[in-house]
């Protein structure tokens, strides 16, 4: 699956579309779940989509406004043949990369707790090189190096949560390094394929996202990215029952780390004592209140959301602009708890 940094094709979105059937048709939604969606669509959602127990409970596509014109030439991709719109969904990526890494774990190509340098080399940060050995891949994935986001060392390893995107992206190049072989393949064959996702690929990214350390970006759709939270909800299986990831590692990726007790490995995860968020600050309570205490999510800019309850069988896709209401995700687990019954 080579990078493609092609847009043919860029659309300003679609209409609502109905499920196609490997997702099977849900039901006309009750008025609690006709609410769940009117929220949703108010909060310049372009894709929504639950599934429960592998089937749709409801999938909806809206247009992009008009007036997007920067979402859509940073984020908007193609349109797939059932309508949805094909988007870069930002820091989503890590969750996928930590699926990655587990599949390595489990072909013996990665240890988590071996420093990086093993993989990279040294003078791969701007640390000394003592701060630089006692960097382990486990830190990186926890988001405790250490160091800034230019790559300097802040703290001691391990010992402070700081949300880093560029310290993250170096995962890439270490899968890279450990197969010797591109992401892209890599990607394509140990999870897209067997996982019946076709409309994911990595892209570089265009210009008129910015440098933010890194350059690749995740491009996929709904349909995709819940089969991907569906591979959780059955253990590390394919939908045809492959296995993708072992149960072992699957389970590892959700082990809270020291220093966040809402962060596993590249994952965020609900029900502990207390949070701290993307910019360092720390707040009492779980991720979100309003949602099952187990479940976990990959969380991207612009409010990409893939939120799985395994207690309910339960997978919910969110794709599209920043949304308006800043308690998004509490909002919308208040009206979708009931919404399910």
């Amino acid at each position: 699956m080579p990078l493609a940094p092609s847009r043919r094709g860029v659309l300003a979105g679609v209409a609502a579309v109905t499920a196609s059937p490997a997702f099977g048709a849900g039901a006309a939604p009750s008025p609690a779940m006709q609410a769940v969606l009117d929220y949703v669509q108010e909060q310049k959602t372009t894709g929504f989509l639950i599934t429960r127990d592998r089937k749709t409970v409801v999938e909806r596509n809206w247009p992009v406004p008009a007036g997007a014109a920067a979402f859509r030439a940073a984020f908007a991709y193609e349109t797939t043949p059932d309508g949805a719109l094909l988007e870069d969904v930002a820091s989503q990526q890590k969750s996928f990369v930590s699926m990655l890494i587990a599949v390595a774990l489990d072909r013996g190509l990665l240890d988590v707790e071996r420093p990086v340098v093993d993989y990279l080399g040294a003078g791969w940060s701007k640390a000394t090189p003592e701060q630089e050995q006692a960097i382990k891949l486990i830190h990186i994935l926890n988001m405790a190096s250490g160091l800034r986001d230019d790559f300097t060392f802040q703290a001691p390893v391990g010992t402070l949560f700081h949300y880093n995107t560029p310290v993250y992206a170096t995962t890439k190049r270490i899968l890279a390094a450990a197969t010797k072989q591109p992401l892209e393949i890599i990607t394509a064959e140990w999870l897209t394929k067997p996982a019946g996702m076709s409309q994911t690929a990595w892209r570089k990214r265009p210009a008129a996202l910015g440098d933010v350390g890194n350059p690749t970006g995740l491009v996929t759709s709904p349909r995709d990215v819940a089969r991907f939270g569906q591979i959780v909800l059955d253990g590390g299986k394919a939908e045809d029952g492959r296995r993708i990831v072992s149960e072992a590692n699957l389970k590892a990726m959700f082990v809270r780390s020291p220093t966040n007790p809402a962060y596993g490995r590249l994952w965020w995860l609900n029900g502990g004592k207390e949070k701290v968020g993307v910019r360092g600050d720390t707040q009492p309570g779980p991720l979100i209140p309003s949602a099952p205490a187990d479940l976990v999510a990959a969380l991207g800019f612009l409010d990409r959301k893939l939120y799985v309850v395994p207690s309910r069988k339960l997978v919910v896709v969110r794709m599209g602009q920043a949304a308006p209401d800043p308690a998004f995700d509490e909002t919308l687990w208040s009206k979708l708890m009931p919404a399910l019954g």
